[in-house]
């Protein structure tokens, strides 16, 4: 399985570069690369300024399509791999739990995905991929569809309940990103140490 990371997002609300907002010292991305390198033979980062991320140990991608939303920057993340699984993470996801990401990873068998649900609202950006996908992703891509959602509905997905997922994070921590300064602040800054 492979490790892929969506870091081409607008940061509009942010006002800079949410992968690299200073967490204990280093940037936030670093944190998540860690948590990545411990799980995965290979990350790859898919960003529109592959430029401020060469200096990394991971395969740096481009998105495939000129159309933005994370659907394009998982598709282009499977695009550039070699294997057949694949964990989605986003860049500002400061508590990813290596042993909930285990566990989706055990979880996959035959299935085409394998996606967390909370409160009844899937995570798509916390979940794993067959490369199987691609041909609807790609079609999906082409005309217009850009909502994660619909690819689920005709594919084989293993839903991973809230009373699972609360096993290993019942403060469901891991699905928390950071879109403002103001969240930045009180999610990482006060709380770091009290990520798990």
């Amino acid at each position: 399985m492979i490790g892929v990371i969506l870091a081409g997002g607008e940061n509009s609300r942010m006002g800079s570069d949410k992968a690299f907002l200073e967490v204990e010292g280093k940037p936030l991305i670093e944190h998540i690369l860690a948590v990545h390198g411990s799980l995965f033979t290979q990350t790859i980062i898919v960003t529109r300024t592959p430029q401020i991320f060469r200096s990394y140990p991971v395969v740096v991608a481009e998105d495939a399509f000129d159309i933005r939303g994370p659907l394009t920057g998982i598709y282009s993340g499977i695009r550039s791999s070699c294997e057949d699984l694949h964990f989605v993470s986003a860049c500002d996801m400061p508590y990813l739990n290596v042993p909930l990401i285990t566990y989706l990873q055990d979880q996959v068998g035959d299935y085409d995905a394998v996606v967390p649900r909370i409160q009844g609202l899937s995570e798509p950006l916390h979940a794993i991929y067959h490369r199987r996908l691609l041909p609807v992703m790609e079609s999906f891509l082409k005309n217009g569809e850009r909502k994660i959602q619909r690819l689920f509905d005709g594919a084989n997905v293993r839903f991973v309940a809230e009373d699972e997922i609360d096993r290993f994070d019942p403060r469901h921590r891991s699905f928390v990103n950071i879109n403002t300064p103001e969240e930045y602040k009180e999610v990482v800054c006060s709380d770091w140490a009290c990520r798990n």
